[in-house]
C-alpha cells in the first residue's frame, strides 16, 4: 500500500502507467541548453508524489512542437512523449477540449461551442494516446487515465489490450444530465468512459450524474455504486483528490519560506490583514466577482487601506482562446479601476501578480495571508484551498470557500459562500477580516484535521486498491 505518512517512500511492486494530456514537465532553456522542469498545476502536484513512490511511466504531450522526442527520465519518473501537431493543438486541445467540454462541464458558465470539425481530431488524438500508452504497459499492467482531454482512451485501450486494468479519473466536474445531454457526441463520450474498470469523480453528485447518463444513453445497469455494462462490473465512485500534506508542512516550517513570508508581508504595506487569491486566469474561478466584492467593501467604507489589502495571483492560461483573452482584459481593467479610485501613493488596495510561482513562493504567500479566497463559480475540487490549510502551521487563517467547489464537501469549517452573490461574498470577507481569534483557530484546527487525514496518498491508495483487485 502507498503510505499516507509525510515523507513516505513506500512502493508497490507493479509499474503504474499514468496517461494525461500533458507530461508533468515543461521545456526550459538554460545557457542555451534544453532541459526539463516540473510544471505547476493541480494534476501534477497531486500525482507526482504518487508516481515517485513506485515504478512509473507518465504518458503525455511535451508541450512543444518537437515530434521526435525519445522517452526520458526526470525526478525518478519515466516520461513518454506523445507528439501533437499545431493543427491538433488548435482543434483537439483549444477547440474540443477547451471550448466544448470545459465550459459544458463547468455549468456552461461560458457557452460551449459544438463544431463537427473538432470532433475527428479529438478521436484521432485519443487513438494516438491509447496506442502509445498500451505500448508502454506490460501484460496485466495498471493504467490510470486522467481527465477530460482523454475521455475516449479507456474504451480504445480495452479494445486493444483487454488484459490491462484501466482506471479513469475526471478532475473537473461532471455535469447534470440536462447539460450533458446537449452534447452531440454524448453516447461516444460515455462509451469511452465505460472502457474503464474504475471511474472516479470528485464528488458523489458527479458520480451519480454519470451513472444516470450511462443508463440512459449507453444501456448500462445501475447496481449501487457500480454499473453493469457489456457483462462487466464497473465501479463508479467519488474519490476526492488531495495534496501531499507533508510537503506543505515541511515547506511551511523551513527557514527560507518563513523569511520569504515576512518579506512578502513587509512589501505589501501596513494593512492589518492580507487577503489572498491564487488561481489560473480562468472564467470558472470567479476572479472578477471577488474583485467586485472587495471593491464593494471599499466603496461602502466597511474597510479602508489600513484594514486589508488584496493580493491576487493569476497564472496565465490558454492565452490563445478568445474567452481567456477577454477575461484577461476584464480583470486588468477592474484592478486598474479599484486602485485608481481607492488607492493612494505607495498604498494600493489590490496587488495583481500575473505569472507562475514556485511552490516555495506560494507557501510563503499562504503563510503571509490572513484570509484565503477560493471562490470558483464551479470547480472539480480546488487544491489551493487544501494547500492553504496545510501551510497554516499555527492554526490561524480564514478560508473563504465557494459552495460550488468540490472541496466544500470536505472543508465544512471554512466560511462557505455563494460566489455569484457579491453581497454574500463581501460580507464573508468582512467577517474574515474581523473574526475573533477563538473562532479563527477553531475553524482552522478543524480544517487541518480533515486535510491531514485525507492526503494525496490516501486518495491514490483508495483508487488503486479498488483498481488492482
Amino acid at each position: 500500500m502507498i503510505r499516507s505518512m509525510p515523507g513516505s517512500t513506500a512502493t508497490r511492486d507493479s509499474e503504474l502507467v499514468v496517461v494525461s494530456n500533458r507530461l508533468p514537465v515543461h521545456r526550459v532553456v538554460v545557457d542555451d541548453r534544453k532541459g526539463w522542469e516540473i510544471s505547476p498545476g493541480g494534476l501534477v502536484s497531486a500525482l507526482l508524489p504518487v508516481l515517485q513512490s513506485r515504478p512509473s511511466t507518465w504518458v503525455g504531450w511535451s508541450g512543444t512542437s518537437e515530434t521526435d522526442l525519445e522517452p526520458f527520465m526526470h525526478d525518478g519518473i519515466r516520461n513518454q512523449p506523445v507528439p501533437l501537431t499545431s493543427g491538433e493543438i488548435e482543434t483537439f486541445y483549444e477547440g474540443f477540449a477547451n471550448r466544448t467540454i470545459w465550459p459544458l462541464y463547468h455549468d456552461a458558465i461560458a457557452t460551449p461551442t459544438f463544431r463537427r470539425r473538432w470532433w475527428q481530431p479529438y478521436v484521432s488524438v485519443n487513438q494516438r494516446f491509447a496506442k502509445i500508452a498500451t505500448d508502454c504497459t506490460s501484460k496485466g499492467g495498471i493504467m490510470w487515465i486522467q481527465d477530460f482531454h482523454l475521455q475516449l482512451v479507456p474504451a480504445m485501450v480495452r479494445h486493444q489490450r483487454p488484459d490491462i486494468r484501466i482506471g479513469f479519473f475526471l478532475h473537473i466536474p461532471f455535469p447534470p444530465p440536462e447539460l450533458f445531454s446537449t452534447l452531440p457526441w454524448r453516447r461516444q463520450i460515455l462509451e469511452g468512459f465505460l472502457g474503464a474498470d474504475v471511474i472516479g469523480f470528485q464528488t458523489r453528485a458527479n458520480a451519480a450524474n454519470f451513472r444516470t447518463l450511462a443508463r440512459r444513453y449507453a444501456g448500462a445497469v445501475i447496481k449501487g455504486r457500480d454499473l453493469i455494462y457489456q457483462g462487466r462490473t464497473i465501479r463508479v465512485d467519488a474519490f476526492p483528490i488531495s495534496i501531499d500534506v507533508g510537503r506543505y508542512h515541511h515547506l511551511a516550517e523551513s527557514e527560507e519560506v518563513s523569511k520569504k513570508a515576512i518579506d512578502f508581508r513587509r512589501s505589501l504595506g501596513s494593512a492589518r490583514k492580507i487577503v489572498l487569491g491564487v488561481d489560473r486566469l480562468d472564467y470558472t474561478k470567479g476572479i472578477d466577482i471577488r474583485l467586485k466584492a472587495f471593491r464593494e467593501l471599499l466603496k461602502t467604507n466597511r474597510i479602508g487601506l489600513e484594514d486589508a489589502t488584496f493580493v491576487q495571483v493569476a497564472v496565465p492560461s490558454r492565452e490563445r482562446v478568445e474567452e481567456y483573452k477577454e477575461l484577461h482584459n476584464k480583470v486588468d481593467q477592474l484592478v486598474g479601476e479599484i486602485n485608481g479610485t481607492y488607492g493612494e501613493i505607495g498604498r494600493m488596495p489590490v496587488h495583481y501578480i500575473q505569472r507562475n510561482m514556485r511552490i516555495e513562493e506560494l507557501v510563503a504567500l499562504y503563510l503571509a495571508a490572513d484570509v484565503m479566497l477560493v471562490t470558483p463559480l464551479r470547480d472539480g475540487m480546488n487544491l489551493v484551498a487544501k494547500e492553504y490549510v496545510a501551510s497554516r502551521k499555527d492554526n490561524t487563517g480564514v478560508l473563504i470557500l465557494s459552495e460550488f467547489a468540490g472541496a466544500a464537501q470536505e472543508l465544512k469549517s471554512a466560511l462557505i459562500v455563494n460566489p455569484h452573490d457579491i453581497e454574500d461574498l463581501s460580507d464573508s470577507i468582512n467577517h474574515a477580516i474581523t473574526i475573533t481569534n477563538a473562532e479563527e483557530v477553531r475553524r482552522m484546527r478543524a480544517l487541518r484535521r480533515v486535510v491531514r487525514n485525507n492526503d494525496v496518498f490516501k486518495w491514490a491508495d483508495r483508487f488503486l486498491e479498488i483498481l488492482e483487485r
